[in-house]
């Protein structure tokens, strides 16, 4: 019997924004079903965006070759989103244990941002009846995805009436009511989600403000990044200043600055992640750019190491929530590469804890360059998005076949969506 390492998902509308769940569904530990949605969002340029929720038609691709006739994938439930959603999240696998005031117990919550951040409540149907047709709908059709929330702030920046749009947002792992968002109006904005209240809102860049990041294991450290080029810091506790980690060299044959006191232009950072085994190392890439930069936070101000793979420009990375991570980057160049970083970075004698300051340099470390990935996979066009599952244990199912343990990558690419077993 083969085991099933590719799963596949025609969509309807390009895909943009994509996140694996990170739980099984309420009631659902049992089944295997349950551990492989994804939520997707599409991108089109118009007011009539939407998002989805798929997740398998029948658990028996996973196994069994002779489904090739069928999607493996099916939409469960889909709803408007209008402007596209720059990103969309499952909630963390720490939400589950979390005691929500308004949040129904059977409910799932996901996240999007674009012109707001907006809170959603997804209901799966009672416990699945498996239905006897292969390739059509699981009978039930229970799902249902409701908006719980929407959130846009009034500008600090900006004197209209509602917030700017958003670029990202990350979710706090440790505390799942805490979402921090970023926007093109130069700011970051500490959301309560339960509550639907904004904790601050801070002026965090000179220009445009493209991702950020929550501190694995933190609820007060959250990183940066943006146009101006530069990757920030900034502690809750101590919001008077932000410590700048990293700030992109000035292009080369750029013309000096007009005055003294203009900067120069420096090449915008899009996309900020750390790694989940340990967190002192984040990676990120610039704008039409095709390395990718690790920092680190120990030893800030240059990469310590950077990945030249790719031949045309990056637009996601993603780190597996592994023992030993791998972090994974799509690009321009139809290729998703597999970086093992295990042998390059070091872990420090005295580790940087969540709860300690932003100060514990180390002397100076020689940038390395890495040039081969441990895997490299190609497709026909652009590889435009990435999203991990989490370690998915080994099932056996009601036919008697068992699936290995392991972990799926998933590939957005215009309209398809493809899933590997890595």
């Amino acid at each position: 019997m083969t085991q099933t390492s590719l799963l596949q998902y025609e969509a309807p509308w390009p895909v943009h924004a994509l996140d694996w769940c990170k739980s099984t569904a309420p009631g659902h530990q049992s089944r295997p079903r349950s551990a492989f949605r994804l939520g997707i969002a599409s991108f089109t340029e118009d007011y009539r965006n939407r998002i989805a929720i798929v997740g398998l038609q029948d658990e028996r691709v996973l196994v069994e070759d002779d489904y090739t006739d069928y999607p493996d994938f099916v939409t469960l439930v889909e709803a408007n989103h209008g402007y596209p959603a720059t990103n969309l999240q499952w909630q963390p696998a720490s939400a589950g244990g979390y005691a929500w005031t308004g949040k129904a117990p059977a409910a799932e919550l996901l996240a999007t941002t674009g012109d707001a951040l907006r809170v959603w409540e997804y209901f799966g149907d009672a416990p699945l009846t498996s239905s006897a047709y292969v390739g059509r709908q699981p009978a039930g059709g229970g799902h249902r995805l409701t908006l719980k929330t929407a959130l846009s702030g009034q500008s600090k920046v900006q004197n209209q009436s509602t917030g700017a749009p958003l670029t990202s947002f990350s979710w706090n792992e440790k505390a799942p009511s805490l979402v921090v968002t970023s926007s093109i109006d130069t700011t970051c904005t500490v959301w309560n989600i339960d509550t639907a209240t904004a904790i601050t809102q801070l002026i965090a860049h000179d220009r445009e403000v493209y991702d950020v990041a929550w501190l694995p294991g933190s609820t007060d450290i959250f990183v940066s990044v943006g146009a101006d080029g530069s990757l920030r810091a900034f502690d809750l506790r101590s919001l008077e200043h932000s410590t700048i980690l990293y700030e992109t060299p000035a292009p080369k044959g750029a013309p000096p600055p007009p005055s003294a006191s203009s900067r120069l232009p420096t090449s915008p950072l899009l996309r900020i992640a750390f790694n989940p085994a340990d967190s002192n190392y984040m990676s990120t890439f610039h704008m039409d750019g095709s390395d990718v930069q690790i920092l680190d936070m120990r030893s800030p101000g240059q990469p310590v190491i950077e990945l030249r793979g790719h031949r045309a420009q990056v637009n996601a990375m993603g780190w597996s929530a592994t023992e030993t991570p791998l972090l994974a980057t799509a690009g321009d160049d139809c290729q998703v590469l597999l970086w093992d970083l295990a042998g390059y970075t070091q872990t420090a004698t005295s580790p940087r804890t969540a709860g300690s300051r932003l100060n514990s340099p180390r002397p100076d470390v020689k940038k390395r360059v890495v040039t081969d990935p441990v895997m490299a996979y190609s497709g026909s066009s652009e590889m435009t998005n990435l999203a991990w599952s989490p370690q998915i244990p080994g099932m056996t199912m009601n036919t008697g076949h068992s699936t290995a343990p392991g972990e799926w990558l998933a590939i957005a690419s215009g309209k398809s969506i493809k899933a590997l077993k890595v």
